[in-house]
């Protein structure tokens, strides 16, 4: 198994704790040199805590000193920002770069500490796999009929690479040039998702080539890519995914550009409920009408059926529905 290699400590001294505080919308008061609060992780369980997490914006470093919630994390006081977005989000250091790199942009070697640049853009690709099984078991047993995964272009790869024996999800942007693949394992193998080097996904939303063809002036927006096609199949092609649980800045203003109106519709889990409030406050922010539907706890769009979605979005959704013939 190969990764994209990942300067950590290029993230480290170029991500500011700030702008990861900014990120989540978590606000602190100062006092004595340091930044005080509420503990924001999801390991704190403790009511008895209100000002144990802290922040030294110099040292770019932070802590909590409840009892419960260093435990939680196996003793740990604190870290860095890459410490931080792992516990926030419940994920491997690794992972937790990686969204830093995506949200931020890092490791150009031109850069200066906390001054993010932009990363490069996503080129289209040269090739087009072929031989792609749009019938395969797997998509069934995620509730994808032939048809929905054919017009996705999704569906088992059997032929040689990286993606052999996964399940290819096509990528491309609102210019309908394909920019990546995206491949599914099937077994548990991991990564769960397999990308290309280089591809930043925070660049682009998926299925924005269609929701935004559907001239419709609202969009609803899902995590996964199996949600978006599941919420595509029960009618609403006006639908798009974030590929992850955050709203860059750059999806963020092709949301903007796109559409007046935006429907979230996130998973119903702690992780999910909180990017619904911080993506709502942050698009709002930008003269976007926004609506949430709240999903119950554990609940996802992708293990509903077409009945259960469009009970959910028919309310909301209506005057953007297009209904496929």
């Amino acid at each position: 198994m190969t990764h994209d290699p990942i300067d950590f400590r290029a993230i480290k001294n170029q991500v500011s704790i700030s702008q990861v505080l900014t990120h989540y919308g978590i606000k602190l008061h100062s006092r004595g040199g340091e930044l005080r609060g509420q503990c924001p992780l999801p390991t704190h369980t403790s009511n008895n805590s209100q000002d144990s997490f802290s922040v030294s914006v110099g040292r770019n470093l932070w802590c909590c000193q409840s009892i419960s919630c260093m435990d939680a994390r196996g003793g740990k006081l604190g870290g860095t920002v890459l410490d931080l977005v792992a516990s926030m989000e419940r994920c491997s250091v690794r992972d937790a770069a990686e969204r830093l790199r995506d949200w931020f942009g890092t490791e150009s070697p031109e850069i200066s500490p906390f001054a993010p640049s932009a990363p490069p853009p996503n080129l289209p690709l040269r090739f087009e796999l072929r031989g792609i099984d749009h019938h395969h078991p797997y998509l069934e047993a995620r509730g994808i009929r032939p048809a929905t995964a054919r017009a996705f272009g999704a569906g088992y790869y059997g032929g040689p690479g990286l993606l052999h024996g996964r399940v290819v999800i096509p990528i491309r942007n609102d210019r309908h040039e394909l920019i990546a693949y995206a491949g599914r394992s099937l077994n548990g193998e991991e990564p769960k998702y397999r990308l290309p080097p280089g591809f930043h996904k925070s660049q682009v939303l998926f299925n924005l080539n269609r929701a935004w063809g559907a001239e419709r002036e609202t969009v609803v927006v899902v995590e996964g890519f199996f949600d978006a096609m599941k919420v595509h199949q029960a009618g609403y092609r006006n639908v798009v995914g974030l590929m992850g649980s955050n709203l860059s800045g750059d999806q963020a203003s092709l949301l903007q550009n796109h559409f007046r109106r935006v429907v979230l519709m996130l998973d119903g889990d702690e992780a999910g409920q909180r990017a619904a409030r911080a993506m709502s406050e942050r698009l709002a922010g930008m003269l976007v009408e926004v609506d949430v539907i709240p999903l119950r706890q554990g609940q996802q769009p992708d293990q509903m059926d077409s009945r259960e979605l469009d009970h959910l979005l028919g309310g909301s959704v209506r005057e953007s529905r297009w209904m496929s013939r």
